[in-house]
């Protein structure tokens, strides 16, 4: 069973704003907005949407496989995360490009700021997914990226019979309501945070309760509010999953990437729904911890008795940590 991952890499420059940008927003004035926010610390970390989850699942133990484009500056990037399991032979280089830049800004509250720049990534739409021989036992993660390329992606897993994860996330602004349709017929597990649930639905026109019930399976998160799993195709039960308490929550920029990487190992290896939302939730958390998406490390024995301290022993994933 492989995974593969399909979506952004990027390096991100995240950047600190010692204030609430709520108290710097007119609402009487938007209209004209035009704001500027001093930073007071700046730092260039390896990121990207695929790559996060990427790395994650490698700290798991999977070996993921990463289809993007990335550009000339991405060696550095490559030298950081084979080592750990990731696969990178099916990224697409394009010498005349940059790789993707993120630039985040998180406010005292943690409220985010994020502008994007795809550079090598409107690449990732020349790719396909058929070069893989991929099988019914594979799952891919459709992430969010070039919306051509996403659109492709979900195309090559239905002709393939591979099952796909959707995480549309932070592009679903750039989505049309087309595109976001046909991400979600045949997808196994829908993905997204509160907020990207409202703006889906009011995209296609549909009630946020009608779009949680589309996919097999629907998995809504919160913040430091946990998450919420919609098992529609089987108990059709809602599961309420709490977080994993952090040492110190330093930065939340990639704990979404985090999550789904958790979500996705665990879903497939077949474990239950409740624990693949543990799953996910501690490794959110590692993430929450440092400062980047990529900066985190664990073991898997680590993992393991980390999880039993939080949430009690789980007899399923004792084979999966060594």
């Amino acid at each position: 069973m492989r995974i593969v991952v399909t979506g952004s890499l990027a390096f991100d420059y995240i950047m600190n704003f010692p204030g609430h940008f709520k108290e710097h927003i007119l609402p009487e004035k938007v209209h004209m907005l035009t704001v500027s926010f001093l930073v007071d610390s700046m730092k260039k970390l390896r990121g990207g949407t695929a790559g996060n989850i990427a790395f994650n699942l490698a700290l798991l133990g999977e070996k993921p496989v990463l289809v993007a484009s990335a550009g000339s500056d991405f060696e550095e990037y490559k030298r950081a995360v084979e080592p750990l399991g990731v696969d990178c032979s099916s990224i697409k280089l394009v010498q005349d490009e940059f790789t993707a830049s993120c630039f985040i800004n998180t406010d005292q509250s943690n409220n985010q700021i994020v502008a994007f720049y795809p550079g090598a990534a409107n690449h990732s739409r020349e790719l396909s997914l058929e070069t893989l021989k991929l099988s019914k036992e594979d799952w891919a993660i459709i992430s969010p990226t070039d919306p051509v390329s996403m659109a492709r992606h979900t195309q090559d897993c239905k002709r393939l019979g591979v099952k796909y994860i959707f995480d549309p996330g932070k592009q679903t602004p750039r989505l049309d309501k087309s595109q976001i349709l046909a991400g979600l017929d045949g997808c196994s597990l829908l993905v997204g945070n509160d907020y990207e649930f409202g703006m889906m639905a009011k995209a296609i026109g549909w009630s946020e309760e009608k779009l949680i019930g589309a996919a097999p399976i629907t998995v809504v998160t919160r913040g430091e509010a946990g998450s919420w799993i919609y098992d529609n195709a089987g108990s059709k039960k809602k599961l309420e999953i709490p977080v994993a308490k952090p040492k110190a929550a330093v930065d939340p920029t990639g704990c979404g990437d985090a999550y789904i990487s958790g979500f996705s190992a665990a879903l497939a290896h077949g474990f239950p729904l409740e624990l693949c939302g543990r799953v996910a939730a501690l490794i959110a958390t590692y993430c929450l911890e440092m400062k980047g998406c990529q900066e985190h490390r664990f073991k898997r024995g680590e993992f393991l008795q980390r999880y039993t301290q939080t949430f009690g022993a789980a007899p399923q994933l004792d084979a999966w940590a060594k």
